[in-house]
């Protein structure tokens, strides 16, 4: 490729930039004639932080803007953990790549308690998702789940300063942050699947950009790129945003078999329509929409519909 710069519009949280940068660094790897710069920018979800996510309302709380400083060329591509974003990309635009998955898991953080069974009854507990307080309530109904918003270092300041008796933070952006070494356990998927795509990075970018597609190629995982389709087919079909109580991870496991586990909750967790199914990878998108059908025939439709999704 020729000498060229490009742009990545990135947040300024630091979990945005550490994987900005970590794009970024790996394109000026493998292609050391291209220069990457970084913009940054403010999204609506940054910006609203006295409210929980799920009351925020809207679909790209996290993504919008940078979606739009790429229709109108300002940037060449964004940076997204593909958790944040919805799974309609606007017209013009596209995921040009799916990077391989760093820890899909929800890391159990407490200062005081080294694990979930160890928490007292009533523990105060923060999390900003729907889809972690159902399934946390679902194991342990007498827990007071309270919101939490904001990056992780403030998140684990609210933690350390005694706010809670413990928080669930993605795994990978702790990883990624270098505070590994605060995660006291990942919850196992038994009790809790992640949120679709988490663990993974999406990079988008414009449809027609041959020049950036190709740019960006090198960074595809393919057996992450069939399980990010399983997943986001599944919540496609359940109309979801982040921020529905809804689970769903699948992998391509040995003999390139691809396993999905998906999980539809009502909020108080008193209620899991939960199941799985298999198939190979090419069918990645009719495996998630006939889990996802399937979670709805059997209570998950009820469940969505209380919280005003009518599917």
């Amino acid at each position: 490729m020729n000498s060229d710069t490009i742009t990545i519009g990135t947040r300024a949280s630091r979990l945005a930039l550490w994987q900005a940068e970590y794009i970024a660094a790996e394109i000026e790897k493998q292609h050391p004639t291209v220069r990457v710069e970084l913009r940054k920018m403010t999204t609506k979800g940054d910006r609203i932080l006295d409210a929980p996510l799920a009351k925020i309302g809207g679909k790209g709380l996290f993504t919008k803007e940078l979606e739009q400083a790429m229709l109108t060329g300002e940037i060449d591509l964004a940076v997204h953990s593909l958790k944040d974003m919805p799974t309609e990309v606007p017209d013009g635009l596209v995921i040009g790549a799916v990077t391989e998955r760093l820890d899909a898991g929800d890391a159990f953080v407490s200062v005081r308690y080294r694990s979930m069974e160890e928490l007292p009854q009533g523990a105060k507990v923060g999390t900003s998702s729907l889809r972690r307080r159902a399934q946390l309530l679902a194991v342990r109904p007498d827990l007071k789940i309270h919101d939490l918003r904001g990056n992780v270092n403030t998140r684990l300041a609210k933690l350390d300063a005694g706010e809670f008796d413990a928080i669930v933070l993605a795994a990978a952006g702790l990883k990624r942050l270098g505070l590994g070494d605060r995660i006291r356990t990942t919850l196992p998927r038994s009790m809790i699947l992640p949120a679709v795509g988490q663990g993974a990075l999406a990079i988008e970018c414009r449809a027609d950009d041959m020049r950036i597609l190709e740019l960006i190629d090198f960074l595809r995982d393919p057996q992450m790129t069939a399980a990010a389709t399983a997943e986001r087919a599944f919540l496609r079909r359940v109309e979801g945003g982040c921020q529905i109580p809804v689970g769903v991870y699948a992998e391509v496991g040995a003999g390139n078999v691809l396993h999905v586990e998906a999980m539809i909750a009502s909020v108080d967790g008193m209620r899991v329509c939960r199941s799985r199914s298999r198939g190979t990878p090419e069918t990645a998108e009719k495996i998630g929409i006939a889990l996802a059908e399937e979670l709805l025939d059997v209570g998950g439709r009820e469940i969505l519909k209380e919280i005003g999704i009518t599917v």
